[in-house]
């Protein structure tokens, strides 16, 4: 089975430097969808760029994480919570400018980004990473690792969403890894097509079932 490790909501500068510990020793590629006010908090970007340094690509989660686009009746506050966060990532960014939304706990539905969200991406060529699963482990912080080896288990191309958040959940990030592999789990750092409905500004999929198609 393949993984594709993402994490969301960092950096933190308890959390993200152990992580990135535990991902080097392990020899895995990560991506990381940082939140824009984080970076501009001290010390968030040191951590982002010390991700990248380490080889894990950075990608886009909204300026404020604070309610998924779809549900924003202001088109200007959209554009606004993808933009700011991107100028903020500036020289971080992936080439192909990675972007993923908020989901609200974890659910794929029209509430993900809604027509301006969806203009904005397609106009500033941004690539949309979605997931196919969430161990939901910011709500269980011991037994997420259960949960993620059974989804992986699941499909032959897992695109798992952790979080580099407090909380103990990373406290068992190594022992996941350890036991994925035992499994016969092969990580890799690029993104199963199905989960990326935007490719460079280009539709790769219908976008209706994401929001109003632009």
């Amino acid at each position: 089975m393949d993984v594709t490790l993402t994490f969301d909501n960092g950096p933190e500068p308890a959390v993200t430097p152990r992580v990135l510990e535990i991902l080097a020793r392990h020899e895995v590629a990560a991506t990381f969808f940082v939140l824009g006010a984080k970076l501009a908090a001290p010390g968030g970007r040191r951590h982002a760029e010390d991700a990248r340094a380490a080889g894990h690509w950075i990608g886009n989660h909204t300026m404020t994480h604070a309610m998924p686009l779809g549900r924003i009746a202001d088109p200007a506050r959209v554009e606004a919570e993808i933009l700011e966060a991107q100028v903020l990532i500036g020289g971080l960014a992936h080439a192909d400018r990675l972007f993923r939304p908020f989901g609200g706990g974890g659910e794929i539905g029209t509430h993900l980004l809604g027509r301006t969200a969806i203009e904005v991406l397609c106009r500033e060529k941004m690539t949309c990473v979605l997931w196919n699963a969430v161990p939901r482990d910011w709500e269980d912080p011991r037994g997420w690792v259960e949960t993620a080896l059974a989804q992986c288990a699941a499909r032959p191309w897992t695109l798992l969403v952790l979080h580099d958040l407090p909380g103990g959940a990373m406290d068992r990030l190594e022992s996941f890894l350890r036991e994925a592999r035992s499994r016969g789990a092969r990580f890799r750092q690029d993104f199963p097509p199905d989960c990326v409905p935007i490719v460079r500004g280009e539709p790769a999929a219908p976008l209706e079932p994401y929001g109003c198609a632009a």
